[in-house]
């Protein structure tokens, strides 16, 4: 796990974010294709489906933001 100090002042509840690596070593179409997977299983445990960000060269791999039943945000990447 990976903490990283926010610049920015405490705005709402929920200020710790997640980032869960999915497809670790994947690229492209066969990345993706992990993340929905997850997204899919996740969303069978209570998770919501927010947002998918496609990767847009050179770098920025694509992710799903996702919020757990209580709302809190987490990216699926």
């Amino acid at each position: 796990m990976f903490f990283q100090q926010a610049s920015e002042g405490k705005t709402a509840k929920n200020r710790l974010h997640l980032d869960v690596r999915v497809a670790p070593g994947l690229h492209g179409d066969e990345r993706m294709a992990a993340l929905e997977a997850e997204c899919e299983r996740l969303v069978g445990f209570g998770a919501t489906r927010l947002r998918r960000d496609e990767p847009a060269p050179p770098p920025s791999a694509g992710y799903i933001v996702m919020a757990d039943p209580e709302e809190n945000e987490f990216c699926s990447d």
